[in-house]
């Protein structure tokens, strides 16, 4: 149907109608707008302001409330606005918590788990949610909640992987439990858990955790295997140590760098480069010593390490490799060297040794007078409880001047036959 407006009248009345329209329309967004300049400044009275010009606002209603509570000081005046503010948006987690922390100051524990609860309804699974839940439910001395919330936390937030995995040990210190109903299956919440069973010299707990974190199929860094190998290696549990590296080279796309019964010595031909750690080669910076490989110069393979000795101080090259091996047992170690121009009393050696009672198991003759590549061999027996060697450059005499370049490479170890 068609409404004519060719009268005089009519066109008054649709024009007026439309303006009063606009001004209603102008008045409610000035009413607004002006409620949000009062709602942005830290005063009671513009916070009040702000909810008289927009009362359906929930989050003028919590601001009233925390000024309440944080400036004034008075959480009983508190109450009011934040019931306000979760009624107008109980799905709002912040508001539920601010009167639940209302409650708390107020003695009223009934009342403050209520609003806790509704929190946790309102967003189960944000961290900074169930890390406030979870320190008040420990407060109150209720275990299963603290875990159930810390859980949420391990589960979503890395950053506080390491704290939430602290209370979770204060709360129960049981690996087998912890694993089973507490850490979720994620790398970043295992490894802080085998970070803390370390730190707690924990060892058979830190296996059961590493089982547990291989099983999963996400990532996490190389450093953290060479750190727990350390570890392991320090706890003389090298079996354990042997397992792991078994188990995260291929993972890590080393296979290579595993020991085999045809050398015990990985990457004896420094083919491979150098991970410093695990049961590759490791190094670190000695006085007087420069270690460099060395594609121009090499026995097999394409390169060898070039140790360069200048100056006094050199009891060690700087550069070992651990190897696992087997009590009561003999072995066959080859290795070749040459060197150009060493000065100096003594000369360096290539010694195996017991990592844990230090003991030499294989010395080799001096590396020196060989303008050629040289083969050092020889055989030696381990102890009773030995398990773990460490092959290095030793320089004997040590501590007095000693110049010149050493080559070394083709290190071999493989176990004689029985």
């Amino acid at each position: 149907m068609e409404i004519s407006l060719k009268s005089a009248g009519r066109k008054r009345l649709v024009i007026g109608a439309a303006a009063a329209l606009c001004l209603v329309y102008l008045f409610l967004a000035g009413r607004l707008f002006v409620g949000s300049l009062f709602g942005e400044r830290a005063e009671l009275a513009s916070f009040q302001r702000a909810v008289s010009l927009d009362p359906g606002n929930a989050d003028y209603r919590n601001h009233l409330g925390r000024y309440y509570a944080l400036v004034a000081r008075d959480p009983d005046a508190a109450i009011a606005p934040y019931r306000a503010a979760v009624q107008l948006d109980p799905h709002s987690a912040r508001y539920w918590f601010d009167l639940a922390s209302a409650y708390q100051i107020l003695g009223d524990v009934s009342n403050q788990t209520l609003a806790l609860e509704h929190a946790i309804q309102a967003d189960p699974t944000t961290p900074d949610v169930a890390w406030e839940a979870a320190n008040f439910y420990l407060v109150q001395g209720d275990d299963a909640k603290a875990l159930r919330e810390f859980r949420v936390v391990l589960q979503n937030e890395p950053t506080l992987a390491d704290p939430a995995i602290q209370f979770c040990w204060r709360i129960n210190p049981d690996v087998d439990a912890l694993l089973r109903d507490v850490v979720p299956p994620e790398a970043d919440a295992y490894l802080a858990f085998l970070n803390l069973l370390m730190r707690k010299q924990e060892t058979a707990g830190t296996a059961k955790v590493w089982a547990a974190l291989v099983a999963t199929p996400q990532t996490f860094e190389l450093r953290y295997v060479n750190g727990y190998l350390q570890y392991l290696f320090n706890h003389k549990d090298v079996d354990q140590a042997r397992l792991v590296w078994q188990q995260a080279a291929p993972r890590f796309g080393l296979s290579a760098y595993v020991p085999s019964g045809r050398n015990l010595i990985v990457n004896g031909d420094f083919s491979l480069e150098i991970l410093n750690g695990g049961f590759d080669w490791q190094y670190e910076k000695q006085q007087s010593v420069t270690l460099t490989l060395d594609p121009s110069d090499f026995h097999g393979g394409h390169r060898s390490l070039l140790i360069t000795f200048d100056g006094p101080g050199v009891n060690d090259a700087g550069v070992r490799q651990f190897i696992a091996v087997q009590p009561n047992s003999s072995y066959d170690f080859s290795a070749y060297y040459k060197n150009g121009e060493i000065e100096g009393a003594g000369a360096p050696h290539f010694t195996i040794q017991d990592v844990y009672t230090k003991a030499v198991l294989y010395d080799s003759d001096e590396l020196k007078e060989a303008g050629f590549w040289k083969s050092a061999t020889g055989e030696f027996t381990t102890g009773d409880d030995t398990k773990l060697v460490i092959l290095h450059v030793r320089r004997l005499p040590e501590g007095s001047p000693i110049r010149g370049k050493l080559w070394v490479d083709d290190f071999r170890l493989t176990a004689k036959r029985q």
